[in-house]
């Protein structure tokens, strides 16, 4: 709790300093935020984009805590990434889901590392496309175990591609995020990986859009589905309806309702979740 508490308060400190801290060259807003797992995209799926506002030659690096607040879970999430050159993204996030009926908690160490690969959000024709490794590492496997999980870790692969459509309908700008996850990652591997008799990884579709009323706010929604490879509970497809506030180049913060359906055999799994993040 006192760590979560000093990453707040540091992250309101750096806000503070508005632009006094060279967070990079990049326009607002252009970083995302950093997702549950760590990626920088939306709140729920990785984005194309790279963390951080850093562009040629330049170093980032961002801080972030996520809270997610559901009937029957608490998720909370601690993190930071490091990024190069507009280029380049490695993060590593920790996650904390308390399991409210069992009164449990279950903990998830995540490594990632993402590569621009084409393209430029805003510049050109084409989206910015972007490839990227999340590896997932389960430290409580009991409760996933008795689910019928086969693993305690898994690697995730995807490839996304997002375009910032300047000007489009109504004169605002727009953000378009496509994504495809190939993983057997059952709730985001909170509920470990795979079935007891079927560990085969399955291509997962993702998707994103927002608009930006201006050019430090964005207004969205995200669709993420889920492998539902468990056969003794169902896993539904999570979606949000999220507002992001980019205060400046140097702190972010977002709200969203999330709807994450059944999520161990508990249904009707809606809530909100908020994200504070600090660039440098």
């Amino acid at each position: 709790m006192k760590t979560k508490l000093y990453f707040l308060i540091g992250f309101f400190l750096v806000g503070l300093h508005s632009t006094d801290l060279a967070a990079g060259s990049r326009i607002l807003a252009t970083s995302g935020i950093n997702t549950v797992e760590g990626a920088a995209g939306g709140g729920i799926t990785p984005w194309a984009v790279i963390s951080g506002y850093s562009s040629s030659d330049e170093w980032s690096a961002t801080g972030h805590y996520s809270a997610v607040r559901l009937d029957d879970f608490d998720l909370d999430v601690l993190g930071a990434s490091v990024s190069y050159n507009n280029r380049i993204e490695v993060s590593v996030t920790k996650q904390s889901l308390d399991v409210i009926p069992l009164n449990t908690s279950i903990e998830q160490q995540i490594f990632s590392v993402k590569a621009r690969l084409y393209g430029d959000i805003i510049y050109g024709s084409w989206p910015q496309i972007s490839a990227g490794i999340i590896h997932k590492d389960n430290q409580d496997f009991a409760v996933p175990q008795l689910l019928g999980a086969r693993d305690d870790s898994g690697t995730d692969y995807y490839l996304a591609a997002s375009k910032l459509v300047l000007h489009g309908v109504g004169g605002y700008n727009w953000l378009f995020n496509a994504s495809a996850r190939y993983s057997n990652a059952n709730q985001n591997g909170l509920l470990g990986f795979g079935d007891v008799n079927n560990s085969e990884k399955k291509w997962l579709a993702e998707a994103s859009f927002a608009v930006l009323p201006r050019e430090d706010l964005a207004i969205g929604m995200e669709y993420r589905q889920q492998p539902n490879v468990l056969a003794s509970v169902e896993e539904d497809s999570w979606k949000d309806f999220f507002v992001a506030w980019f205060v400046n180049k140097n702190l972010s913060i977002s709200a969203a309702y999330v709807d994450l359906g059944t999520i161990a055999g508990l249904p009707d799994q809606t809530g909100y979740y908020i994200n504070f993040q600090g660039y440098f």
